[in-house]
């Protein structure tokens, strides 16, 4: 049987909201036993794909809110999907290029999904324009316990 443990949480789309929705994610795969990399990996694509919803869904609009789900499952395997009802994307191909953005007037560099393409190990981004856009990203934690496992075998 596969054991599987997942939580769900809506952000209001506020930028101090990037850095606990990156911590959250942390705490919740520790049960995974990620080394320090893979924690690492995770959080700054957690953090490219809330910042994405905040600055390009929404135009940092406070009243609008991000849906996050994290799924971790026996073997190591997690997912971190980031929802919202923003503007959606016209193009996602084009938008998956790296430096493309649709504020070139402002400092952004067009490199958050290269961001979470490099950092985690699967990247699916579905949108409608008008309606939305879902980021599902993957990651692999190489060294992850059995969960059904972790019993102390030793004796005194």
């Amino acid at each position: 049987m596969t054991r599987i443990n997942k939580f769900e949480m809506r952000l209001s789309a506020l930028s101090e909201n990037e850095s606990f929705a990156r911590s959250c994610v942390a705490a919740f795969c520790l049960p995974l036993d990620p080394s320090i990399d893979e924690i690492n990996d995770v959080k700054t694509a957690v953090s490219e794909a809330v910042t994405n919803c905040i600055v390009h869904a929404y135009n940092g609009a406070p009243d609008k809110y991000i849906d996050m789900s994290v799924t971790a499952e026996e073997g190591g395997r997690l997912t971190v999907t980031i929802s919202d009802s923003g503007c959606g994307i016209e193009d996602v191909e084009q938008a998956l290029q790296p430096f493309y953005t649709t504020k070139s007037d402002e400092e952004r560099s067009g490199m958050g999904f290269t961001i979470m393409k490099t950092f985690m190990d699967e990247l699916l981004v579905t949108s409608q324009k008008g309606r939305g856009t879902q980021v599902s990203m993957t990651k692999y934690i190489r060294g992850a316990r059995n969960v059904d496992s972790r019993t102390d075998s030793s004796t005194d």
